[in-house]
């Protein structure tokens, strides 16, 4: 324990170096707890305050912080070369739903038996889904082979805002 402490009062404001025991009589006086807010610094810092009180700000503080981190999952969609266009088009509605709920997407193109000697179909059809996505994803990984797959992942892009209406005064020539 330290002979003295860097205080502050119950309204944060600070008070200055004292010794413990004033700072403990203080505490007493204003029927509230002293705090130890810092134990490393030099001199330690201690605040006049209800202790209780004082956790349940700590606390909610602490589940405000958990509140407004957002987890992002990354979401795969398998597809083979010879995916039809039923199933390409229900897969890419899937992408979309993903994306704007703000996941990021892994597209995973499985080649089988000798599919892979026709690269140049699956880098196609990974081309084709970037192309009908457009401008709402972001491509974080260009199509790349690894082993028996070609691999691309993507991410929601940066929304467009919304185009600005021209005013009247400019449109009279």
């Amino acid at each position: 324990m330290a002979p003295e402490v860097r205080l502050s009062g119950p309204d944060n404001e600070p008070l200055g170096v004292v010794s413990l025991m004033e700072a403990l009589r203080m505490a007493g006086e204003l029927d509230v707890d002293l705090v130890e807010i810092a134990a490393t610094a030099n001199p330690p810092v201690c605040r006049l305050v209800d202790y209780g009180k004082f956790k349940y700000q700590e606390q909610k503080r602490a589940a405000e912080a958990k509140a407004k981190q957002t987890v992002i999952e990354i979401k795969e969609v398998k597809f083979r070369p010879g995916t039809d266009d039923g199933d390409y088009n229900i897969k890419l509605r899937n992408i979309r739903r993903f994306l704007a709920e703000g996941d990021k997407c892994k597209i995973t193109l499985r080649f089988r038996g000798r599919e892979i000697t026709h690269q140049e179909i699956g880098l196609a059809l990974l081309n084709r889904i970037r192309d009908d996505l457009g401008d709402t994803i972001l491509v974080e990984q260009f199509p790349k082979l690894e082993g028996r797959q070609m691999i691309m992942m993507i991410a929601p892009g940066k929304r467009k805002p919304a185009a600005k209406p021209v005013a009247e005064g400019a449109q009279a020539t």
